[in-house]
Order: structure tokens, then C-alpha cells, then sequence
């Protein structure tokens, strides 16, 4: 009797695998990855080594870290073929654009249909640091211009500002850029990460898996709320309005983007090392407004917060890209950008102890019935 059987949908609850990469606990607003809390990475350690205790699941040492940073620094090049896919599609969404050259990729890199776990971790590592590279491309193409060279001088976060702008950012603006990617670099089952493992568990190369995770991150309900808040906060305008604008959308039922999260009930821990951040950048860029507005809009929502209303990760984020002039269109590959590690580290350990994924769906359509050939059909 199928009267009997549970549907779980979106998997709500479910636990499809074992994980030692990281932790999320919703009711107390904890994250730890590897052991290791958010907020201790996110002060005291930089992209680069989160990168290595997400894919190793040890910190680095100092000879470790340079290693790994020298084979990142090392895999920023694009084949002159990629640079003409981007010029092709120069007029897309930039997800899109991205999406198509990972694909690409695939067929121009020699190792790429390799799937043993040395070569997900070469592959993974190239296109980490390739993954940037095409974003910052497509932005200078599309406007016109020739792509900036990386700087070998520059770290991970660095040189993407500078390949986007073609200006050296300030220490402050690359750090914030830095943490940034930190507190995106991992997030357990999320939708991409799991599509990704889906991917990997049909045993399909790294690059078809990341495909698969852009593709996934696309999709607005995953990967689009920093530019859902950036819109938010150009529709209130002043800060003195953002009080009437919550009570309007509470009254209308309708939700205030930013605010509550898919496993959190309690605060996103990730969000209070953006808040900082935001004041910081718009004192220095001279636009205090942007977190003026925020704040103001946290004040308002603060009577639903018993309701697990609390203010995520990319309630912030939206603004900093702001304050860097970056348009709202590259908010999500940003993500894509933070979130490479994570993925890379999911489809390692997907390989580890590979399944094919294939859970089940409860039919619901007409019984048995006979087949009635075309000419006797009314």
C-alpha cells in the first residue's frame, strides 16, 4: 500500500551519506568545517588555507600552504580558445558564460576525462583558479576591453579584484574579498554540492560535476540572494524608510530577502564577519548609506527573529560587491567563485565510497489501462 509511505519532498531531513567535512548545527547557528569554527577561520586564516583543510582535512603548514598557493598561482592561465567561447557568448549571463567555458574546458584540458582522486584534485585545483579568471574575462569583454593578466604577486581574492577592475585593491578591500570567499567555501548538502555528487556518482569526470554545480547555483532560490537584498536595499532608498518597507511586506506576508535560512533558525554564524566588513568598505568608499539601510532593515526585522527570521550570509555580501562597483548580475559566479573548494572536496569524497545516487518517486498516475490504437481514439 503506497497510503504508507512517507515523501520526504526536497529531502527535507533526510540523510542520504556520512560527512567529515562540515558541520551545521541550525538551532544553535553553528559551522564549523573540519572541526573548525567559522569564526576562527574567517579572523585568523586566509582563502587559500581553508582551501587546503577543506580538500586535505588538516590545516596546512608553512611549507604545505606555499606549495598549494604556488600550484594556484601556477594554474591561472585559460587556453586562447576559452577567450574566444567567452568572446562568443560575451552577450549571456555571466552563469552561463561560465558554465559553457568549464564546459569547454573539459574537452581542451588533457586530463580532464581522468576520474581517479589524483586527478579530481589536479583538475580541481586548475579550475579554481581558472573559474575566476573566466569571470573576470567575460566582465572586460563584454564592456570592450582585453582581459587583465593575473598578477602572480597578488593571492586568490587580490587578483581577482584586480583581473575584474584593473586596479590593485586595497589591503582592507582584499581581505574583505578573502573572508568573503572563506564563509562561502562549504556548506554541506546544499543543492549544488549534492548535484554535484550526483554527477560524481555516475562516475563522471570533475569538470562534468562542476558543470552540474553551476547549472544548479544558477537557479535563484540557491545562489541569488545577494543581488535579491541589493535590489531591497535600492527600493528603500534611506534608511528612515525601511521600517515601513518590513511592515509592508510582513503585512503582505510576503518574505524580506536576507532573512531566514533553509537550516538556520538561530543567526547564519557567517553573517556578523560581513557586517563589519560592509561598514569598513563603505567609510572607505565613502557610501556609509548601504549599511546605514542594512542596519536599519536588521532593526525592523528584529520582533520576527523568535520566528527563525535572522539575517544570512548574503544579507551583506550584495552590498560589498556594491561598494566595489561590481554589477548584480556577478553576484552568483562570485559565489561560484567561494564555493569551488566545497565542491571540489564533495565530489572527493563522493569518489571515495562512490554510489549511484537514485532515490525513488512515489507514482501517482492512472492505473493499469489498455491501449487504444490511434484510429479508434475520439
Amino acid at each position: 500500500m503506497t497510503d504508507d509511505v512517507k515523501i520526504n519532498r526536497g529531502l527535507k531531513g533526510i540523510y542520504f551519506e556520512r560527512s567529515g567535512v562540515s558541520h551545521i548545527d541550525g538551532r544553535a547557528g553553528e559551522l564549523l568545517y573540519r572541526g573548525y569554527t567559522i569564526h576562527d577561520l574567517a579572523e585568523h586564516s586566509t582563502f587559500e588555507e581553508v582551501c587546503y583543510l577543506l580538500i586535505h582535512g588538516e590545516l596546512p603548514g608553512a611549507a604545505e600552504l606555499d606549495a598549494f598557493d604556488a600550484a594556484l598561482r601556477a594554474a591561472r592561465h585559460l587556453p586562447a580558445a576559452v577567450h574566444e567561447i567567452i568572446r562568443a557568448t560575451a552577450d549571456g549571463h555571466p552563469m552561463d558564460v561560465l558554465r559553457t567555458a568549464v564546459s569547454a574546458l573539459a574537452a581542451l584540458e588533457p586530463d580532464s576525462r581522468e576520474t581517479g582522486a589524483e586527478a579530481f584534485l589536479r583538475n580541481g585545483i586548475r579550475l579554481a583558479a581558472q573559474v575566476p579568471m573566466i569571470i573576470a574575462a567575460h566582465e572586460a569583454i563584454r564592456n570592450g576591453r582585453d582581459p587583465v593578466a593575473p598578477d602572480p604577486a597578488l593571492g586568490h581574492a587580490a587578483n581577482w579584484l584586480w583581473m575584474l577592475t584593473g586596479e590593485k585593491p586595497s589591503a582592507e578591500a582584499a581581505r574583505l574579498a578573502d573572508v568573503d570567499f572563506i564563509l562561502h567555501a562549504e556548506h554541506g548538502a546544499n543543492a549544488s554540492s549534492f548535484a554535484a555528487r550526483v554527477t560524481v556518482g555516475t562516475e563522471a569526470n570533475l569538470h562534468g560535476a562542476i558543470v552540474t554545480a553551476l547549472a544548479t547555483l544558477a537557479g535563484p532560490a540557491h545562489g541569488g540572494a545577494a543581488e535579491d537584498v541589493m535590489k531591497m536595499v535600492r527600493e528603500i532608498g534611506t534608511p528612515e524608510n525601511a521600517a515601513a518597507y518590513v511592515k509592508a511586506k510582513r503585512a503582505a506576508k510576503e518574505p524580506v530577502t536576507g532573512f531566514g535560512h533553509r537550516v538556520y533558525r538561530a543567526e547564519d554564524p557567517r553573517a556578523r564577519h560581513m557586517r563589519d566588513g560592509v561598514r569598513k568598505l563603505g567609510e572607505e568608499k565613502g557610501a556609509p548609506e548601504w549599511y546605514e539601510i542594512l542596519q536599519a532593515v536588521v532593526t525592523a526585522m528584529q520582533p520576527y527573529a523568535r520566528h527563525g527570521l535572522n539575517v544570512n550570509v548574503d544579507f551583506y555580501s550584495g552590498v560589498v560587491y556594491q561598494l566595489h562597483g561590481i554589477p548584480m548580475d556577478l553576484y552568483v559566479p562570485i559565489f561560484a567563485i567561494g564555493r569551488m573548494p566545497g565542491w571540489i572536496v564533495q565530489c572527493l569524497e563522493q569518489q571515495q565510497s562512490n554510489i549511484l545516487i537514485r532515490p525513488l518517486t512515489l507514482y501517482n498516475g492512472p492505473q493499469r489501462r489498455a491501449y487504444v490504437p490511434l484510429g479508434d481514439r475520439d
